[in-house]
């Protein structure tokens, strides 16, 4: 008589977990697509005015802050800060001498966006309100 060998009686019998691996994966990506991802946004209030209103020059001395496409992409008056610490430092300095000068804030069109964003919130956050965006008359 002929007899067949086979490996089956020899080996357990286990479940196949290929389909519940491929389950598993498909709910993990399901959860990670429809997930809320937290934005993060700063409300900036624009004044409505007129036109001629809007690119009119200051009557008083202002504070300029620069913001520049470069190393030191932030300076006070012209000059140049190191790094964001002695940026906010000379800021804070200068608004407890002068509270009431109004600031400008120049921005080079090829700054960082970031770089403006981030004196916009530092300004938020120590309640600056008399701020002003100087711009080209095109």
């Amino acid at each position: 008589m002929i007899h067949s060998h086979s490996n089956f009686e020899h080996e357990e019998s286990r479940p196949d977990l290929t389909p519940l691996l491929d389950i598993i994966f498909i709910v993990m990506v399901f959860l990670m697509l429809t997930a809320n991802v937290a934005v993060h946004t700063l409300n900036v209030d624009i004044p409505q005015t007129q036109d001629g209103a809007v690119l009119s020059k200051p009557d008083t001395a202002v504070l300029t802050i620069g913001i520049a496409d470069s190393q030191t992409p932030w300076s006070i008056d012209g000059t140049p800060n190191d790094d964001w610490a002695s940026f906010t430092r000379a800021i804070t300095e200068h608004r407890k001498q002068h509270p009431d000068q109004e600031i400008v804030i120049a921005a080079d069109k090829n700054a960082n966006v970031e770089a403006m964003l981030k004196v916009l919130a530092f300004l938020q956050k120590h309640n600056i309100p008399a701020t002003q965006i100087l711009m080209e008359e095109s």
